[in-house]
């Protein structure tokens, strides 16, 4: 009975698999289908399916399992060490992914770009970090530098260390963000003065500041968008 069980499982295990590789991705999936193939990796003769169900009972979506921290997906029964930290790496691996394929952008023309580029650095992180990209007269990309990471509600923007950065890379601009990881993405007025002070600075040794852009979660807010910035300099 138990051999049989094993074997029906493992035909399952294999439908999935197979149907994974001919669709070439989960777009045809179910939450439950896609957290099952998942574990079949770290659960290598458990039935899965009840696991995933319980993730997603726990959780509440898909979402909230992928972004769950390990110790937290290991309250869920029979979900262990293994399976934890296989499911806590997808988000980071996709960050990576995405950090990739914007690593060598011809140029950042637009806010929309400038948003897409921003997203894939922070999406995702769970504490804040504030980052300086630097640009050149065409708007490519020189270069990127973490200036500071915080707690979930707290960064620090160094001028110093960003006008050194900017200056480091000879930009002609620089395009600023930061993530709000426990919030909504609307800038706090300390963000708005910090950058206003930051565009003085810049401006002062002839570099302009094209944005500051908050991200959170999968949302992004743009300061000149929003007019709480603009190119010229405010508040002498």
């Amino acid at each position: 009975m138990t051999e049989k069980k094993e074997n029906l499982h493992e035909g399952h295990r294999e439908k999935l698999r197979q149907r994974f590789i001919h669709e070439n991705g989960f777009e045809n999936f179910e939450d439950h289908q896609i957290l099952e193939l998942l574990l079949f990796y770290a659960n290598a003769r458990k039935d899965t399916n009840p696991i995933a169900h319980a993730l997603l009972d726990e959780f509440g979506s898909l979402k909230g399992v992928l972004e769950a921290r390990p110790e937290m997906l290991m309250r869920v029964p029979e979900v262990g060490e293994r399976a934890a930290t296989l499911i806590s790496m997808v988000v980071p691996l996709t960050r990576v992914w995405n950090r990739c394929a914007m690593a060598v952008p011809d140029r950042i023309g637009n806010s929309r770009e400038a948003e897409k580029y921003c997203l894939s650095l922070l999406a995702g992180n769970r504490s804040e970090r504030f980052y300086v990209i630097s640009l050149n007269a065409k708007c490519a990309v020189l270069g990127r530098r973490k200036i500071s990471e915080g707690s979930l509600s707290e960064v620090s923007a160094y001028p110093r260390i960003v006008m050194e950065t900017a200056l480091n890379y000879n930009a002609h601009s620089v395009l600023l963000c930061h993530n709000h990881p426990g919030g909504t993405c609307a800038p706090s007025p300390e963000d708005i003065a910090s950058t206003l002070q930051l565009q003085r600075l810049l401006n002062g040794v002839g570099i302009l500041l094209l944005d500051h852009i908050i991200v959170a979660n999968d949302s992004t807010y743009s300061m000149i968008q929003h007019g709480d910035i603009d190119y010229r300099v405010r508040g002498k």
